[in-house]
């Protein structure tokens, strides 16, 4: 019998097929019509320190929105990131106030340790206590921000007391790149290459997959949950350092409200509500959609009214997205399994 030779498509082609099917597409293309319609209204919205403000902005956001992906992904939520953000901006900002000379690596780590220990709480308290991750983040979120408003009793700390070194990280740049942004580009691709590439990313995957399959394939769930946990508390101890070198002075109140953002960055990023699917360069990429959104309507003298519309509308349009693709596949997977 001759053998029918099947031509094979070329690497190229191959490459542009799969770039066509990433949900993450989607928002660069929404992203570069945005820019180009504000542009086209307001050219100053291309100006050096316009786009140097965007990606100091994102910078907070998309560091954040990497830790709450990856809880996301394992089928939780995590809406304590917001005053974890301002428990670890304002302990931070007191220990430079009081100790000038603390270096910036320090202050880092230490965002690092107090987000870690609060995200560590979570993750217990989520395995251990059987209690849905809606309601431990919640309660946390208002633990944390009451931590924070009796910690600072009403007072802040003002730009004008914290070292020039500390202020300067948020200014100084690296090839024309702020610091804050730097750090954001390593921390969103280094946990991507860690949940691709890494047992542990595809563990977790697994787990928001199916957590009870998960569980008898061997997967250590305990830890692998309280791991994202902590994942998701130290980036948000971390964004509360950027926060703070970014707009010096810092109170109680720090953070506000972050944590609708985040979750929208993700959600709108591609990673789906229910669990097990996504990436976190999408959740990055989300977090970029958000905050050009907010600079391209306050350019275009719009009410601070449609921002939340729009993000809300966004949100809804990605979970129904979401569920599209997973009735698809479903259907999918049935009719291959009838016919085996």
């Amino acid at each position: 019998m001759a053998a029918i030779a099947t031509p094979s498509a070329s690497p190229a082609r191959r490459a542009f097929g799969g770039l066509v099917k990433t949900r993450e597409l989607g928002i660069v293309i929404a992203l570069i019509a945005l820019v180009v319609y504000t542009a086209a209204n307001n050219p100053r919205f291309l100006s050096a320190q316009s786009i140097r403000d965007i990606l100091l902005n994102t910078a907070i956001l998309a560091v954040m929105a990497a830790g709450q992906a990856v809880v996301v992904i394992t089928r939780n939520i995590d809406l304590s990131v917001g005053s974890v953000l301002g428990l670890s901006a304002y302990a931070v900002a007191t220990l430079l106030q009081a100790n000038p000379g603390v270096p910036m690596v320090v202050a880092l780590l230490i965002g690092l340790a107090v987000g870690a220990a609060a995200g560590a709480l979570n993750g217990v308290l989520v395995r251990y206590g059987k209690v849905p991750a809606l309601v431990v983040t919640l309660g946390t979120m208002y633990i944390w921000r009451g931590v924070a408003y009796s910690w600072a009793g009403g007072d802040q700390v003002t730009a004008s007391e914290l070292p020039k070194h500390f202020l300067s990280f948020a200014n100084d740049s690296v090839l024309g790149i702020p610091w804050p942004v730097l750090v954001a580009i390593v921390v969103v691709l280094g946990v991507t290459v860690v949940m691709r590439n890494y047992r542990a990313g595809r563990e977790l995957y697994a787990m928001g997959s199916s957590p009870d399959a998960a569980e008898l394939a061997g997967i250590k769930v305990s830890r692998n949950l309280i791991g994202a946990f902590i994942v998701s508390g130290a980036l948000a101890g971390l964004a509360g350092v950027l926060f703070a070198a970014r707009f010096g002075t810092i109170d109680a109140s720090a953070g506000n409200g972050y944590e609708l953002n985040v979750v929208a960055a993700v959600v709108v990023g591609g990673v789906a509500i229910s669990g097990g699917s996504g990436t976190v360069w999408g959740a990055g990429l989300g977090a970029l959609l958000l905050t050009v959104i907010g600079s391209a309507l306050t350019v275009l003298s719009i009410n601070q009214f449609w921002q939340q519309a729009i993000v809300g509308a966004l949100i809804i349009l990605a979970i129904c997205a979401d569920r599209v693709v997973a009735v698809r596949i479903a259907r999918a997977l049935r009719k291959r399994d009838s016919h085996v």
